[in-house]
């Protein structure tokens, strides 16, 4: 059998041919037709010289191009590579040369950019411009599926988001993959799918599926993996070229969306104002999940009064992971202490010589999982072992996210392990002093980070973006987030800002926050 995306999908295609398979803005593709397109496609790109092994680039918002793109790659048992819209000339530049693409599929509002970088990589060979030249491109081409059969083995690579350094293409075989984003696991039991026709079968013999909108870029693992799994299970992918939140709620309501997907309190803190703003029917809408980035417990609370009849969930993972945990949120749930999940099956905590740490209340390692687990980064072993760790005869993974062992069985995370605090020997983790400040009402947004102390180091310091109109009082702010945490973890320093910096898939941007803070030291606000 090959667990293969291309193969999955065209499964489903076979499955379901005449079912919506995309829609975006005006623009609706039944399984057929995005299947002869992405054939098309692909023959176009293979009559340009590209095969089996080469990297192609997408540069490109959320649109039909973007997804159509990846699917006719993996047909050809080529790699796609999704380049970040926001990226200026040098770090298109950088991705091109460190994924070696040999062709780009662009938005044509890029083509400056694009232009710019092809003079100096001469290893670009192909570039297509989303447009008129696209279109021609696919007419002239056959719609028929004649490609050679797939494995299982093939490559796919996912770049990071450079939150900590360069981005990086993480490396994986479809299969695993699969498994460990796509639905080719129950991510509570273990079990796995039982074989690839699995899904198509069962979207076949129901009588429609899930309508689902993954809200975040398709540059982002999440994005991508939400989309593949409706693909693959024969329901509806709704996108959204780019999050606006009024917008969202008007898709909700026009298409029936039964599913969204967001990153965090980025994207579902604005969703939220925006419903209470136009009073949406959204009766459609029966699951709404973050991925990667988790919903702060205020926010959770204040989704769970206005839709007391969604199903919310937390997932948590990252690029070089898959999933490893989930947190169904309910209206009792305790998170005041920070964001708390259930683990998967294969996820275990490791500490810092790399064994697994025994599951007792209060122990602390890095988030690791086993099982389907990625190749390595490309081009670079050295970093991989860093992450890479075998432990009685199985590899498991552990990216440098920490968690604590609760005594009912959860995990509370803890954030970026990179991203501690060290402050006169004490560790305190970002994400759960983040998750206090977050429980004040004035407070929108919130990154945590490291600054220069003479006497212990370094010393907690907190980049805060403040609600509408609050007029945020950092006396009162302090003496809250002491009901909440230890003294030690509270922030000796502020800056209030319009925005926090983050990635556009709604990942906290550390490094932007820190150069920030160096840049407007004479800004830093204290309490008191």
């Amino acid at each position: 059998m090959a667990f293969n995306v291309a193969d999955l999908f065209e499964h489903a295609a076979d499955a379901v041919p005449a079912r919506t398979a995309l829609i975006c803005e005006d623009r609706r593709l039944t399984y057929r037709e995005l299947d002869e397109r992405a054939n098309r496609l692909a023959h176009h790109l293979a009559a340009r010289g590209i095969g089996a092994g080469d990297h192609v680039g997408v540069y490109s918002r959320n649109c039909v191009e973007a997804l159509e793109t990846m699917l006719a790659t993996y047909k050809l048992r080529v790699v796609s590579v999704c380049v970040n819209y926001r990226y200026v000339a040098d770090e298109v530049r950088y991705i091109v040369e460190n994924a070696d693409l040999k062709a780009l599929v662009h938005e044509a509002r890029y083509s400056g950019i694009v232009a710019g970088v092809r003079s100096s990589a001469p290893g670009l060979t192909e570039v297509l411009a989303v447009g008129p030249g696209y279109d021609a491109a696919l007419a002239a081409q056959s719609p028929d599926r004649d490609f050679g059969p797939r494995s299982g083995d093939d490559l796919y690579i996912l770049y990071t988001g450079g939150t900590t350094g360069m981005p990086k293409g993480v490396m994986w075989r479809h299969e695993d993959v699969w498994r460990a984003l796509g639905g080719g696991i129950n991510h509570v039991t273990g079990e796995y799918v039982s074989d690839e026709w699995e899904l198509a079968n069962n979207a076949g013999s129901a009588p429609s599926g899930i309508v689902m909108a993954p809200l975040s870029p398709l540059i982002h693992g999440a994005a991508q993996w939400a989309a593949f799994l409706t693909l693959h299970s024969g329901g509806t992918v709704v996108l959204v070229p780019q999050f606006d939140a009024h917008e969202v709620w008007r898709v909700v309501e026009q298409h029936r969306v039964n599913v969204l997907t967001v990153v965090g309190d980025a994207m579902a803190k604005p969703l939220l104002a925006a419903y209470h703003e136009g009073q949406y029917e959204v009766s459609s809408l029966w699951a709404f999940s973050s991925h990667a980035a988790l919903f702060s417990h205020s926010l959770k609370q204040q989704y769970i009064d206005a839709f007391p009849q969604l199903f919310i969930t937390d997932v948590i993972g990252s690029s070089e992971s898959g999933s490893t945990g989930l947190s169904v949120v309910t209206k009792d749930s305790d998170h005041t202490q920070g964001p708390r999940v259930k683990f998967g099956a294969q996820a275990a905590l490791l500490d810092d010589e790399g064994n697994l740490v025994r599951p007792r209340p209060g122990a602390v390692g890095r988030m690791a999982r086993t099982g389907h687990v990625p190749i390595g980064y490309y081009k670079d072993p050295e970093k991989s072992k860093t992450i890479f760790f075998e432990i009685d005869g199985k590899r498991y993974v552990a990216p440098g996210d920490c968690a604590r062992y609760e005594a009912d069985g959860s995990v509370t995370l803890l954030g970026r392990g990179s991203e501690c605090v060290n402050t006169g020997g004490e560790k305190v983790f970002p994400e759960e002093v983040e998750t206090a400040l977050k429980s004040h009402p004035d407070v929108f947004d919130a990154l945590v980070i490291g600054i220069p102390n003479e006497r212990f180091g370094q010393a907690v310091a907190a980049v805060v973006q403040p609600r509408p109109g609050a007029a945020l009082a950092l006396d009162e702010l302090d003496a809250h987030l002491r009901t909440k945490i230890a003294g030690y973890k509270a922030p000796r320093g502020y800056w209030l800002v319009e925005e926090v910096m983050r990635q556009p898939s709604g990942k906290a941007n550390y490094p932007a926050a820190k150069r920030y803070a160096a840049a407007h030291a004479d800004a830093m606000r204290v309490p008191g």
